[in-house]
């Protein structure tokens, strides 16, 4: 039986966590400095999860943590992502992690093959799913010419002044904010400033959300040969120019400010006045918007290849719908990890897997059997 634990017992990690222990296979543990988390993550199981509290933020007790155990599953705030993976790695351990981390984890690839360990990264919703799309589209089509992705998780009902709440780190939300958005144009890597070129987009049961630039892409531009690639992130109107503003004004900076005899950085005074108002209330819904439009030829012909996936949050068990997106994926590539389905060591993109067709279908499965579903459209041009 695989021994598998999750770092990080959030709204992700613990139902990563949740889903685990629904399979007999697997005996599953959760790992996190918050004892309080812990203990709703070990309440949301209908099994048996173990807790171990930790500091995670420590790679040498990650090392410790995750010593007894066969599989990792990352699920920690991306300012820590990338130290955790690459303990992960050293310690030879399988690994799955979602985590939104700033640097390149292709960077560790020859270490994992190195140390024998397979390391699946950015296997969430978006950047994960979204990948692996894009992948099998890939696949699929004699050329492809153009990727664009559109993703993003929102409250059911949008209230003022954000019309937004964080349904994951709220600190990995603003990196998405300030960090510079990679895109693919004409074959050349561009740079542009995070929130920019806004546009909007008619979304079926949601009505007209409003679409920007993050830097979402992460390994596909390195992995896929596609002259044209963009992923924005959907918001509520509005939203993206407020944060604009609080960006330009300067509430978003690590600069230390001096303020009488005090130095504060301006982001850590925003984090402790927003993220409180970011937070869902019990029971509070939400749900999560994904369009991927994929162009190229088949055959010949030119067409349009569009995938739509809109989650609600889920009543039954009281979980989030980005809590549900994001951790599924990273549980389902797990136990193909176990069962010996990804056999090749290394760092792996999620698009490969999405580029084996029989995985990409396994994913669609296992995504339906548990409420999530895609809904495909072929158009020709």
């Amino acid at each position: 039986m695989p021994k598998a634990i999750v770092l990080g017992a959030g709204m992700v990690g613990s139902v990563v966590a949740g889903d685990l222990a629904e399979d007999d296979d697997f005996d599953v543990a959760i790992a996190d400095v918050r004892r309080d988390a812990l203990a709703r993550a070990a309440a949301r199981a209908s099994r048996r999860v173990r807790t171990i509290e930790a500091d995670l933020a420590d790679p040498a007790a990650v090392a410790r943590t995750i010593t007894p155990f066969d599989i990792v599953l990352g699920a920690l705030p991306g300012s820590i992502g990338f130290q955790t993976l690459r303990a992960v790695i050293e310690a030879g351990k399988d690994c799955c992690d979602i985590s939104f981390m700033p640097e390149d984890a292709l960077e560790l690839d020859e270490l994992a093959k190195a140390k024998g360990a397979r390391a699946v990264v950015d296997c969430g919703v978006a950047p994960g799913l979204s990948n692996m799309i894009a992948g099998y589209a890939t696949a699929e089509l004699d050329v492809c010419e153009r990727i664009e992705i559109y993703v993003g998780g929102l409250p059911r009902e949008p209230r003022w002044p954000f019309h937004y709440k964080a349904a994951f780190s709220p600190a990995d939300v603003l990196e998405e904010y300030t960090r510079p958005a990679r895109l693919v144009e004409d074959g050349k890597l561009v740079v542009r400033e995070a929130l920019s070129e806004p546009e909007p987009i008619d979304f079926p049961g949601v009505g007209t959300l409003e679409a920007f630039n993050t830097d979402g892409l992460r390994s596909l531009i390195r992995t896929l040969d596609v002259p044209f690639m963009k992923e924005k992130t959907l918001r509520y109107p509005g939203h993206a120019e407020l944060m604009r503003a609080f960006r330009e004004t300067g509430f978003f900076s690590r600069e230390a400010v001096t303020i009488g005899d005090t130095k504060v950085r301006p982001l850590d005074v925003t984090s402790a006045l927003m993220f409180p108002k970011w937070t869902y209330a019990e029971g509070e819904e939400d749900l999560t918007v994904m369009r991927i439009v994929v162009e190229g030829r088949k055959n010949g012909i030119a067409c349009r290849h569009i995938w739509d996936l809109l989650d609600y949050y889920d009543r039954q068990t009281n979980t989030t719908s980005m809590s549900r997106t994001t951790a599924f994926p990273c549980a389902i590539v797990a136990r193909l990890i176990a069962a010996g389905e990804l056999d090749r060591p290394g760092v792996i993109a999620p698009e490969r897997i999405g580029q084996t067709p029989k995985l990409f279908q396994r994913m669609l499965v296992e995504l339906d059997a548990r409420g999530i579903r895609i809904e495909f459209r072929r158009e020709q041009l």
